[in-house]
């Protein structure tokens, strides 16, 4: 399955989530960490999901980039 997961520089870290695994969130010093990170919390979360009996969400997020004049 692919996810699209949701990348946010703070002042000192990263952050990242997952529009479609509510909850599955992440953060780390770097970019490169927290994509790491994401994708552990990701199969952790699935994981969960399967020991609990619930069904895995069907990725259906998509990310667009969008120009505009600033």
């Amino acid at each position: 399955m692919r996810y699209a997961v949701v990348i946010e520089k703070g002042e000192s870290s990263y952050g990242a989530y997952v529009p479609d695994l509510p909850g599955c969130v992440a953060a780390g010093d770097t970019k490169e960490e927290v994509i790491t990170l994401i994708q552990e919390a990701i199969e952790f979360h699935i994981e969960g999901l399967k020991e609990d009996g619930l069904p895995i969400p069907d990725p259906s997020s998509t990310v667009e980039f969008i120009d505009v004049a600033a």
